[in-house]
């Protein structure tokens, strides 16, 4: 496994996605920019959405769609890099907004939803996105922290038009990366504090799921596979060609690949407690650009074992 340095001096990069010119887009959220970085390493700002642009997809029209979680405040430790403590005293909403490459002109795409219950509510702070063969998405909200209290997460199911944004499985704990199985019938999402992994089984179009009783989470996320031994939280994730899912994570920072069918984890270590993404890329797609948050820096891993699942709209 070849490790190579792409770019460095980023603000907390994240949602690393590879592009067909070979650059890949990514956030960095410290920053409040989406930001394009060359394969020599050059950067250029496409976009300034600020608050705290998190997951990054590129949808049916070309254009990119961002999760923004509303801003992060921030603490440095003795290594001098930047590490998320909570909500911003400037924390400007969670919201989906829509990124048009050639302009940089950004849209909010939605900032509220419906609940089941019938009641709109706002979003709080949108994390990850994967977009279906439908044409819509799904997305994670893992809600904000504040000193004395934490939001709620949830599951949720957009159209990239704007037409339909659904609540799918509410409530659930620190909902971050999220992916689509092969096939498009699973649904993954990670859950950070506790390190696990979750399952939701997809009925068809615009978010319908199948329902699963307890103790499914929100009635419909079946537990997969949790991390053991060295303290982990898990963070954003991607879906190989063989099914399995690449999680990025945090602490005992590096890449664990959990096979769902019977949720056995191995795990390879990177230099960074904050590795918090990762993209396949290249014509094989066994390249893997991968974020490396505290220190800023994205990073290539070249011959992954595996190659990864193409992703809609790639």
């Amino acid at each position: 496994m070849r490790i190579r340095e792409i770019a460095s001096g980023l603000q907390f990069p994240e949602g690393p996605v590879a592009m067909p010119d070979g650059s890949v887009l990514l956030v960095e959220i410290a920053r409040g920019t989406v930001t394009r970085v060359t394969a020599d390493g050059r950067t250029q700002v496409v976009g300034e959405p600020g608050g705290g642009p998190n997951g990054l997809a590129t949808g049916p029209d070309g254009h990119a769609y961002i999760c923004n979680n509303g801003g992060f405040a921030w603490h440095r430790d003795g290594d001098g890099g930047p590490r998320p403590v909570g909500q911003a005293a400037d924390y400007s909403g969670g919201r989906i907004e829509r990124l048009n490459l050639a302009t940089g002109r950004i849209e909010r795409v939605y900032d509220k939803v419906k609940t089941a219950a019938g009641a709109e509510a706002a979003l709080r702070g949108p994390n990850d996105l994967v977009f279906d063969a439908y044409g819509g998405f799904w997305f994670t909200d893992l809600g904000k922290a504040r000193p004395r209290d934490t939001d709620r997460g949830g599951i949720y199911y957009g159209r990239a038009d704007g037409s339909l944004l659904r609540e799918v499985v509410h409530p659930v704990t620190t909902p971050n990366g999220i992916g689509l199985s092969p096939d498009g019938k699973v649904v993954y999402y990670a859950e950070t504090e506790g390190a696990r992994l979750w399952a939701i089984d997809v009925a068809g179009p615009d978010g319908a799921i199948v329902a699963h009783p307890f103790p499914a989470l929100g009635g419909g996320a079946r537990f997969v596979a949790q991390a053991g031994g060295a303290y982990t939280r898990f963070d954003s994730l991607k879906v190989d060609s063989a099914g399995h899912v690449v999680v990025a994570t945090l602490f005992n920072g590096g890449l664990s690949r959990i096979d769902p069918q019977t949720g056995s984890i191995s795990h390879t270590p990177l230099p960074d407690r904050y590795v918090t993404n990762l993209c396949f890329a290249g014509a094989d797609l066994k390249t893997v650009y991968v974020t490396l948050s505290t220190q800023g820096k994205l990073i290539a891993i070249d011959d992954w074992p595996v190659a990864g699942l193409r992703l809609n709209n790639q």
